[in-house]
């Protein structure tokens, strides 16, 4: 088994710390612990043993999480580090060489990393810019073989912030269940919609062969308590348990403790209430920046998440691009060649505001001169 170099992460992970202004996160920036819970929390906090917690996550923190959903009980939730691994997990449990993957791009490219691992024939399929960054279905439908085994989204979609329909949602349901594949959707970036209103979530539509992937890191800001989850059909449960017991045995204790609190209704929605209002404020000084370059960027807003994804007219190699705002001006962006589209930019604009105002700033000295 061999990994490609997962080019995204990789760059990421190299100049994140480096620059003065990362713009290359895609969630919002996050807060601490003493900003998040009164004096008590934090109290029980450092007076927590610090033991193994239950390898599937503690039944309150499980219980929680399926509190999220429509008809999901503690027993089909699966407490991972990160969405990250809760991706892993779904892979190594569902698929195997010789398999075929229908893959959403652009997308967060862990799955397809893994997918082509071990061995499976990926086909990527495209959303459209035109549809504004949907699929086009009955492309999708064309797609589908007797080897298809799955089906993956991202939904909300990494990068482009598009939020599927429901009535899309239920057409890739049906498409699948036609197939008797099963659906595996990375929805971390739920709870980020800006207008309030959370996307459906593929795990409540009825079907025994959708697999739910979520975390806390982007929707909610909490990247560095590394809590993920991954929900599915009983079946699937056991399965992906006997997977989970060979990667991380278990979630950090105090993670476990302060996501499940997080997760409480009303601490839930005051947290996802603050991510919104942050992106609401940021989104207009993106727009307002775009505006003022005279239509060399085609940026279409996106209805969830903190990332701006636009194209450009300028006559100049994306990754060439970012390398020279990094080098000249401690800016980081997200090149389009990371996900296989050049002429494309991310923007993160999750930052702080002074943040998010400084870099655009700098970034100008060098786009002005194209």
């Amino acid at each position: 088994m061999k990994f490609e170099t997962f080019i995204l992460e990789r760059e990421q992970s190299l100049w994140e710390n480096e620059v003065h202004y990362n713009l290359s996160e895609s969630g919002v920036h996050p807060g601490t612990i003493n900003d998040l819970f009164d004096q008590d929390d934090i109290n029980e906090i450092l007076n927590t043993e610090l033991t193994y917690s239950p390898t599937q996550g503690s039944p309150e923190l499980r219980d929680a999480i399926s509190g999220l959903y429509e008809n999901v009980s503690a027993a089909d939730v699966l407490v991972t580090n990160g969405s990250a691994e809760a991706n892993l997990v779904a892979i190594l449990t569902l698929l195997s060489a010789g398999d075929e993957l229908i893959y959403m791009v652009p997308n967060y490219l862990q799955i397809r990393g893994i997918a082509r691992a071990i061995g499976v024939d990926v086909k990527e399929i495209a959303l459209k810019e035109e549809l504004n960054w949907k699929l086009d279905l009955d492309e999708l439908e064309s797609m589908v073989t007797e080897k298809t085994k799955m089906i993956a989204v991202c939904h909300p979609n990494n990068p482009t912030g598009s939020v599927l329909p429901h009535e899309q949602v239920k057409a890739i349901i049906d498409i699948a269940d036609k197939a008797g594949a099963y659906v595996l959707s990375d929805e971390v970036y739920r709870g980020a919609e800006l207008n309030g209103e959370e996307s459906t979530s593929f795990i409540n539509m009825g079907y025994d062969k959708a697999i739910v992937n979520c975390g806390l890191s982007k929707a909610y800001g909490f990247p560095g308590l590394r809590v993920g989850w991954t929900i599915g059909s009983n079946s699937y449960m056991h399965s992906a348990w006997e997977v989970k017991d060979h990667t991380s045995i278990c979630l950090g204790r105090l993670s476990d403790l302060m996501a499940t609190k997080i997760l409480q209704p009303e601490m839930r929605q005051q947290t996802l209430a603050r991510t919104r209002s942050v992106l609401h404020a940021n989104l207009d000084i993106i727009q307002n920046w775009v505006d003022s370059y005279n239509n060399h960027f085609r940026f279409i807003p996106p209805e969830a998440g903190a990332m701006a994804f636009m194209s450009y007219s300028f006559d100049v190699n994306s990754t060439k691009l970012v390398e020279r705002i990094r080098d000249e001006q401690s800016v980081l962006l997200v090149a389009g060649d990371w996900y296989g589209m050049d002429k494309y930019l991310r923007f993160g604009y999750g930052a702080k505001r002074e943040h998010l105002i400084k870099a655009l700033e700098l970034s100008d000295k060098v786009f002005k001169t194209l």
